[in-house]
């Protein structure tokens, strides 16, 4: 009897250990409480919503200024192509918006 006992001793604490890495206690906590679940990934999927804006908006904002460089330069196959983009969004910024 004992040896049974500690040849299966050793098989669970290993697959106690997995399972405490992998949080198991949290998850079967998440399955029974969804209104827990729902929240988290309300919350999560704001934050990546409100990640990808911004990210975007810097990267279109740095689009633009090396364009704004590029224009300067006056590039020959390019460079009116850059100027107009330019104005246009330099216009686009400046327009008054009515509510």
């Amino acid at each position: 009897m004992a040896e049974t006992a500690a040849r299966i001793e050793e098989p669970l604490r290993t697959l106690a250990a997995y399972l405490e890495r992998g949080n198991f206690a949290e998850y079967v906590y998440m399955v029974t409480r969804p209104s827990r679940l729902i929240w988290i990934n309300l919350i999560s999927g704001l934050s990546r919503g409100v990640g990808i804006g911004v990210g975007f908006t810097l990267i279109a904002a740095l689009l633009v200024y090396l364009l704004q460089a590029l224009a300067v330069y006056n590039l020959p196959v390019i460079g009116g192509f850059i100027a107009e983009l330019v104005k246009i969004v330099q216009a686009q910024l400046h327009t008054p918006r009515v509510p």
